[in-house]
């Protein structure tokens, strides 16, 4: 997973992008459907994937994994499996022994072929197509468990090459599970080892969305070291939410080799917009990432502080996580814990260690506002405000500050900016409107100045 937009950057291009067209959605009562971007399960409840990633393929033999994780109260697990064209295939009866094993622990199961990611520049991933027939091959142990499966087709399609495929590979993908007679919840990941800094996936979810009959997707971003801004965050998965498109974070980490993406908002922002996010990952991680892992060894005993941040911090798993309706009435096995493997091969992943961010307390009430200078050149300069909520999530937010200076803004983002002379007042649009509580969301803007370019004081004001 690579870098290779700055934050501003990407900032300034998000304000170009195209909007969505997509057509309308409907449900499929047989099991897990979409409608106004939004996932309900069979029973009509809207179902918020909380979650972790679970590298089953490479430890099968961590069977316990999936009662330790619903013990710390997650209500979904994403399932490393393989096709067989890079890793050794779980065949049929592994696969139906997975589902069983999400169902005793009262989880949706969403499985994922690991061996597509990559493709295009990893000469060893496979194609959507593959990964397509992959599914269809298991397809036995698939139907009938579509309350409880959703089928992730492949994960990180298209590293940082040929991506431009991307759009007609999915499509084609989705058609030929439904060809093939899968009616499930499908999730899509983006291209650029899932974190789509090309906009590619974003730019064409509508398009996507309309090439399955059922109007059944669900689209997946990778959150890593591309989304390390507030701004990123919100207004990605904003425009998603703007454009009635279903979204999750399919995968995030707390630190990332090529940036140091911020958890934080990704949890609170997913929060407060009814989001699903599902964070990399149990255990097992080698090649230089181990501080990924959420328990030492496979035990929920030992957890590390990502672990402690996600299942227990604000936002977090245990807080937020609502198990899914179709699950009523039946009661989950005992935890248990498993010895940690001696030998097995390890997931490859290019994060590299640091020290996770530290977290401001939140101010009480209503909420606060600062104002920071990104950048300066002569003549002009970019800045950020950040609006922090108190002690109560926010709703709808505005911020006022007056320029002592002559400044002017010429263009902004994230925001609806207007000004009476030199008093300027920035809302909230439609996508960061709601803010969690003690959580922060951020705007920028362009502007002139000459001479001096004094900072001013921002007030914030929740609506």
């Amino acid at each position: 997973m690579k870098k290779l937009l700055s934050a501003a950057g990407a900032a300034l291009l998000t304000v170009l992008a195209a909007v969505f067209a997509f057509g309308q959605p409907a449900h499929a009562a047989a099991g897990f459907s979409v409608s106004n971007g939004r996932l309900y399960d069979a029973n009509g409840t809207e179902f918020v994937m909380r979650g972790v990633n679970h590298a089953h393929t490479w430890y099968p033999q961590q069977t316990s994994s999936f009662a330790n994780i619903k013990a710390l109260g997650a209500n979904t697990v994403r399932v490393v499996l393989a096709t067989g064209d890079r890793w050794a295939k779980n065949d049929t009866a592994d696969v139906a022994n997975v589902i069983s094993l999400c169902k005793a622990n009262k989880l949706v199961c969403v499985l994922e072929a690991h061996d597509t990611t990559g493709y295009g520049e990893d000469g060893a991933a496979t194609t959507l197509d593959r990964a397509a027939s992959y599914w269809l091959s298991v397809a036995s142990a698939l139907q009938g468990q579509e309350k409880y499966v959703i089928i992730n087709i492949g994960n990180e399609p298209f590293g940082n090459q040929g991506y431009g495929a991307w759009t007609n590979d999915t499509a084609n993908a989705i058609k030929k599970l439904r060809a093939g007679g899968l009616t499930h919840t499908i999730m899509v990941d983006g291209p650029n080892w899932g974190q789509d800094w090309s906009f590619t996936m974003r730019d064409n979810a509508g398009t996507v969305f309309n090439a399955d009959p059922q109007k059944n997707t669900v689209f997946s971003i990778h959150m890593y070291g591309v989304f390390d801004t507030a701004a990123e965050i919100t207004d990605y998965l904003g425009r998603f939410r703007s454009a009635g498109l279903p979204i999750v974070v399919g995968e995030f980490g707390f630190n990332h080799s090529d940036g140091n993406p911020d958890e934080d908002t990704i949890m609170s922002y997913s929060q407060a917009n009814g989001i699903g996010y599902l964070g990399w990952s149990w255990s097992g991680n080698g090649g230089g990432v181990e501080y990924l892992d959420m328990a030492t060894g496979f035990n929920p005993n030992q957890l590390t502080s990502w672990g402690q941040r996600i299942f227990n911090g604000a936002n977090g798993i245990k807080a937020t996580a609502k198990e899914a309706s179709v699950y009523a009435g039946t009661t989950p096995p005992s935890p248990t814990t498993s010895p940690s493997p001696s030998t097995s091969p390890s997931p490859t992943t290019s994060p590299s260690p640091s020290t996770p961010p530290t977290t401001t307390p939140p101010p009480s009430g209503g909420c606060t506002a600062s104002y920071t200078i990104i950048n300066s050149w002569q003549g002009g300069f970019q800045a950020e405000i950040k609006v922090t909520a108190g002690s109560a999530a926010l709703n709808g937010w505005s911020t006022r500050w007056t320029f002592a200076n002559g400044q002017t803004v010429s263009q902004s983002w994230s925001t609806t900016l207007t000004n009476s002379g030199a008093t300027y007042t920035g809302r909230n649009v439609d996508y960061n409107a709601r803010v969690g509580a003690g959580a922060s969301t951020t705007f920028g803007f362009i502007a002139s100045w000459n001479g001096t370019n004094a900072i001013p004081a921002v007030t914030c004001t929740a609506s």
